[in-house]
């Protein structure tokens, strides 16, 4: 009688699993909406989204990075160039390869409508664009202060949850993202997803309709909070995520019940087609890897032979020539080498000039009437 290999059909289970997201690249676009030393925390909260998503394989070239403030360069600041996400300040999230992409007064409502929904100018460099597609999987994270329906930009303008839901559908009519994730930790975050009516979207915040999202990790050195505390617990879940993590959406659902947060989180799943439960983390906060599947097999052991080209002229066969490199420098020492020095000749009108010197020195200590002795 025959069997069925259970372990044949579990493997095949997961691969469909992991073809079921339908998306071929990802995509970040990471903002902190807030400036003046006192916001200190939401840079550190988008830097530390920057690097999880990082470590998980998502490159900068599909990171849009926006700052509203450099809290790394700010003169309280008692540790320059650093930005720290825990008050042990061992682990520095500004790092030595941030790429910021929108920094200070760039980091607008309008410069931000513009990237989610590509309207830019002509000669916006690459790394200021979404460049995403209809097999796009997008995370997008705000954090900044709120209130109910709105965030505000650099304390000067905001964006409603209107404009937010249209720049959303604008991108989905143009088939710019293939699922999208949105994250959001302000006060009153819930508000802002509560207008959004496109499909293939998933939406989380750190706070409901009339609570405030509280600061964690108070720093008394700097006199600012480190963290906010929706985001400290949101990263303390990532650190544990692998590029082959099995963890799914509703597990990120469970990140800072209401015991930590003291607010209470939020989220939205009714616009998303696929069961969040299906839904793997690094679906979003991950990269997908380009994979050719072959049948063949390929000896990685022995060393491969290259066969000798051979080139056919009129008269006959002529074996092409190999090249040799043995004469040439190593590159460190071409790099390295110093000038050659030429042999030095004084330049023209150098021989003349230093003669007319010395005439008119002789001239002044003796006169005209000694001329006669150098001739």
């Amino acid at each position: 009688m025959y069997q069925p290999n259970l372990g044949i059909e579990v493997d095949i289970d997961k691969a469909g699993q992991f073809f079921s997201s339908g998306h071929t690249n990802n995509w970040a676009v990471l903002v902190c909406t807030s400036r003046f030393w006192f916001n200190y925390r939401h840079v550190a909260n988008t830097l530390s989204v920057y690097r999880s998503v990082k470590r998980l394989g998502i490159p900068d070239s599909h990171i849009v990075l926006m700052l509203a403030d450099d809290m790394a360069c700010n003169h309280r600041n008692p540790k320059p160039a650093t930005v720290f996400s825990h008050k042990n300040m061992e682990l520095n999230v500004y790092g030595d390869d941030v790429e910021v992409d929108y920094r200070g007064y760039e980091v607008t409502v309008e410069n931000f409508l513009r990237v989610l929904t590509g309207r830019l100018p002509p000669s916006t460099p690459r790394s200021k664009r979404l460049l995403s597609d209809d097999r796009s999987n997008i995370l997008i994270y705000l954090t900044g202060h709120g209130g109910n329906g709105f965030l505000k930009f650099q304390d000067s303008e905001e964006i409603s949850n209107v404009e937010l839901a249209d720049a959303f559908e604008q991108m989905w009519q143009k088939r710019r993202y293939n699922e999208l994730l949105f994250i959001i930790d302000t006060c009153q975050g819930a508000s802002m997803y509560e207008r959004f009516y496109s499909p293939n979207l998933m939406a989380l915040a750190s706070s409901q309709v009339g609570e405030d999202s509280l600061s964690h990790q108070p720093d008394l050195a700097i006199g600012v909070h480190l963290m906010d505390r929706y985001t400290f617990y949101l990263l303390e879940f990532l650190e544990d995520i692998h590029p082959a993590s099995t963890t799914n959406m509703n597990d990120l659902f469970k990140v800072c019940p209401k015991s930590q947060c003291v607010s209470t989180p939020g989220h939205r799943t009714d616009l998303f087609l696929r069961d969040p439960a299906t839904v793997l983390i690094t679906d979003f906060f991950g990269s997908v890897r380009k994979v050719e599947i072959t049948m063949e097999t390929i000896n990685l052991t022995n060393p491969i032979i290259a066969e000798q080209a051979e080139e056919k002229s009129v008269h006959g066969e002529l074996q092409k020539e190999t090249q040799s490199y043995v004469d040439q420098l190593p590159v460190s020492e071409i790099i390295h080498q110093k000038p050659k020095q030429k042999n030095w000749h004084p330049p023209d009108g150098f021989i003349l000039g230093l003669w007319t010197l010395i005439l008119m020195v002789f001239f002044k200590t003796y006169g005209m009437k000694h001329l006669k002795h150098i001739f």
